[in-house]
């Protein structure tokens, strides 16, 4: 069973990828950036309750 500071490593590194492909499709394909989202609103809620602070690592800013 992974320790949860592997899952937190996981998670951050996930949400750090999942913002760059974000940013990078915004403007151009809006229904996939849209479907992103929701998966970027698990993560930052995962990541909150986990004690991760995202001030630094959030670049969406929502």
């Amino acid at each position: 069973m992974p320790s949860a500071a592997d899952i937190i490593k996981d998670y951050v590194s996930e949400f750090s990828r999942l913002q760059n492909w974000m940013l990078a499709i915004r403007d151009t394909n809006p229904d996939t950036y849209n479907s992103m989202h929701d998966r970027y609103l698990e993560l930052k809620v995962t990541l909150s309750s986990l004690g991760v602070n995202l001030a630094e690592l959030d670049k969406i800013k929502e």
